[in-house]
C-alpha cells in the first residue's frame, strides 16, 4: 500500500473577509481549497465547501484514494427488479441466447414474486433465510432434480454479479441441491448399429426413415444436442476443401457457445442429401417453436427407434446417448478433457468433468500406474556390519 502525500487546507479570502490574512484560519466562511505534492508535480483542487470541517472530509477521502484505501461505504437501497434488469442486461451483452434468457427471465419473475409477497423489494432484503423459503417451491415447478440445480446455478450467479457491483456486502448462500442425474451410458458400436438397423422397422414412411437415420447419424459423429441438430442450417455443413472433409459450424441453442466439429464425409453427405421443403435446414422448416419441434421429433422417432433395437432408456432424454457416445469414444482415445469440452460447447470444463471425469483414459492410465507400481517387492533391507 502506498503512502499518502501530506495534504494541506487553506483559505482563499475574499477581499472584505477580516481573517484575509492567515490562510489557514478556520473560522471564516470563505471558499476552502487543498494543495499538495507528488512524485514532483504540485497539486491544487477546491475543496467545494465553505466549511473546514467539510475540508476535512474532502481530505480523507483524497488521501484514502492516494493511499490506495478503500474505506466501507454503507449500501444504498438498491431495487430488486433494477438489479434483475441490469442482470439481464449483461448477460444479453455476453451473447446468451433468446431461449435461454427467456428462461432467466421466467426464473427472476418468479423470485421477485415470492420476494414481494414477502415484503421485500430490494436486493439487500433478500436474505438466506427467504431463498431457503423460495427454493422449497422448485420440487412442484421443476420436478427433475437436474432442473433445480441449473435454476440454483443461475440464481448464484445473479448473486454473484450483485456482489460485484457492490450492490450487496456478499451472495446469500442457496440450499444444496442434491441431483439424481442418470449415470452418463454411451452406446456400444454393437449398439449404435444396431440402432441404424431398427430405423426401418420403427419409422413407416420412408422419407421419415431417411430423415431419422440422418439425425442419429448427425448426433453420433458431432455431439450435437437434439434441438441444435434439427435446427441445423445446410450452410452449418461445410466443405473443408483445405483438409478433406466436411465439418459442422453452428451456435449452440442453449448456451450461445459456438462449435467447430470435423465430421465423417460419408456423414455429411447422407445428412446434407436429406429433403425438406425449407432450403435453409436440413430438419426443421423454421415455422413455430424450435423446441416443441425437438421434443415432437424425439418423441415420435428417436425413442421408438431406441426401443425397436431394444436399447434400455436411462433416461427420458434418450437421444442424449448418441450425445454421450461422441464424447466418451473421443475421451477413450485419449483426447483431452479440455478439447472435448470446447467440441461439446460447454461454457465450463466443469460441466464436461461432471458427465465424463471417469471416462478420461489418460487420467485413467495415470492412475493405474501409480496403483501398479506399488506392487513391487520392496528392496530387501541392508543388514549392517558388527
Amino acid at each position: 500500500m502506498s503512502t499518502a502525500p501530506l495534504i494541506t487546507i487553506f483559505v482563499r479570502h475574499s477581499e472584505d473577509c477580516k481573517y484575509k490574512g492567515d490562510e489557514f484560519e478556520k473560522r471564516c466562511h470563505c471558499r476552502k481549497h487543498l494543495r499538495w505534492s507528488s512524485n514532483g508535480t504540485q497539486y491544487r483542487r477546491k475543496a467545494n465547501t465553505r466549511s473546514w470541517a467539510e475540508a476535512e472530509q474532502v481530505k480523507r477521502e483524497i488521501e484514502d484514494q492516494l493511499s490506495g484505501r478503500t474505506p466501507e461505504k454503507p449500501q444504498e437501497p438498491r431495487g430488486l427488479e433494477e438489479c434483475i434488469t441490469l442482470f439481464l442486461q449483461d448477460k444479453t451483452t455476453q451473447g446468451i441466447t433468446h431461449g435461454v434468457l427467456t428462461g432467466y427471465r421466467l426464473e427472476f419473475l418468479r423470485l421477485r414474486t415470492y420476494c414481494e409477497t414477502h415484503g421485500v423489494y430490494t436486493i439487500q432484503g433478500v436474505t438466506r433465510e427467504l431463498l431457503t423459503g423460495f427454493c422449497a417451491t422448485w420440487k412442484i415447478l421443476y420436478p427433475s432434480s437436474v432442473t433445480r440445480s441449473k435454476v440454483k446455478g443461475r440464481l448464484s450467479g445473479f448473486f454473484k454479479y450483485c456482489f460485484e457491483s457492490k450492490w450487496i456486502a456478499r451472495a446469500p448462500q442457496l440450499p444444496r441441491i442434491s441431483v439424481d442425474a442418470p449415470e452418463t451410458m454411451p452406446l456400444t458400436a454393437a449398439e449404435y448399429d444396431r440402432l441404424l438397423a431398427a430405423v426401418p422397422r420403427a419409422v413407416s414412411k420412408p422419407t421419415e426413415q431417411v430423415r431419422t437415420r440422418a439425425l442419429l447419424q448427425l448426433m453420433r459423429w458431432s455431439g450435437l444436442a437434439i434441438r441444435d441438430a434439427l435446427t441445423l442450417k445446410r450452410g452449418e455443413i461445410q466443405d473443408d476443401t483445405a483438409k478433406g472433409l466436411y465439418r459442422v459450424v453452428t451456435k449452440r441453442q442453449k448456451t450461445g457457445t459456438h462449435v467447430s466439429v470435423p465430421i465423417p464425409s460419408d456423414v455429411a453427405r447422407e445428412i446434407l442429401a436429406v429433403p425438406n421443403g425449407d432450403p435453409r435446414y436440413i430438419f426443421w422448416d423454421g415455422k413455430g417453436s424450435a423446441k416443441v419441434f425437438s421434443g415432437k421429433f424425439g418423441e415420435r422417432r428417436v425413442k421408438p427407434v431406441f426401443d425397436e433395437a431394444q436399447i434400455p432408456r436411462v433416461c427420458q432424454m434418450v437421444s442424449h446417448r448418441l450425445r454421450d457416445t461422441f464424447a466418451v469414444d473421443l475421451l477413450e482415445k485419449g483426447v483431452p478433457l479440455e478439447e472435448v469440452s470446447k467440441l461439446l460447447g460447454h461454457t465450463s470444463i466443469r460441466t464436461t468433468e461432471k458427465s465424463y471425469a471417469k471416462w478420461v483414459k489418460g487420467r485413467q492410465d495415470r492412475l493405474d500406474s501409480l496403483v501398479v507400481g506399488t506392487w513391487a517387492a520392496p528392496a530387501p533391507a541392508k543388514r549392517r556390519k558388527r
